[in-house]
Parts: structure tokens; sequence; C-alpha cells
């Protein structure tokens, strides 16, 4: 098993790894929209849909990935009144064909962010 790691997306805060690979399959953990840099959380729910995927870019990114490489996504919402906005910023980061997905709202995501997106990735050849 190999461990991801990229100072380009938030550092672990507990017991879990930004990310694994495993057998060719990359399990990358739930991204919420913390600047890396700043720290910082968007106010928006677009502003922290891309930062959330870029998070998720930049962890795929330090194990030689794309998200082309994505075949399925997870995606938490504090509110499903926001599932259409996130969806657009979403649909703008992908390509066909479009990774699987299951989108749920949830009570309450950590350091109240509205959204958190994990996935799976394998290298396409």
């Amino acid at each position: 098993m190999k461990v991801i790691s990229t100072t380009k997306a938030p550092a672990a805060i507990g017991p879990y790894s930004q990310g694994l690979e495993t057998a060719g399959i990359v399990f990358v953990s739930g991204q919420i929209p913390v600047d890396p840099q700043t720290g910082n959380i968007p106010e928006t729910i677009e502003e922290q849909t891309a930062q959330s995927l870029s998070n998720l870019e930049n962890i795929l990114g330090a194990n030689g990935m794309t998200m082309a490489d994505v075949v399925k996504t997870s995606v938490f919402l504090a509110d499903l009144g926001d599932f259409a906005a996130m969806n657009e910023v979403y649909a703008s980061r992908f390509q066909e064909p479009y990774p699987a997905r299951s989108c749920v709202q949830v009570a309450a995501i950590p350091k109240g962010s509205r959204v958190e997106i994990e996935c799976i990735a394998v290298k396409q050849r």
C-alpha cells in the first residue's frame, strides 16, 4: 500500500491519510474546501465546491493522476438546496465519461463547510 500526501491540499487532521493506493486503485479521503495555503474556507457553495475539487485534484496529482482517472465520487452536502450550484461547478471539472457519483445531504460537515467530496480513481492507460 502506498500513502499519497501533498502540501497542495489540507493536511490530514486525524488518524487518516489524504489518499492511499492499493492494487492500482486510489482512494482519496473526503476533502472539505479548506485552502491549504491560508486555511480559509470560501463562503459560497460554488467556491467551496471548486476548492474541494482542487484539493482532490492536487492529491491525485501527487500520484501522477488527473480528474480523468476518477471513477467514483461521493458528494456530501449540508443542504441539498445547494445541489444545482454544486453540480454546475462539479460538471465543469469532469469530462465524459463522467465518474459514477453519490450525493447525499448530511447533518453537518467539519468546520461548518457546506460540501465535502471524496473519490476513487484508477490510472487510465
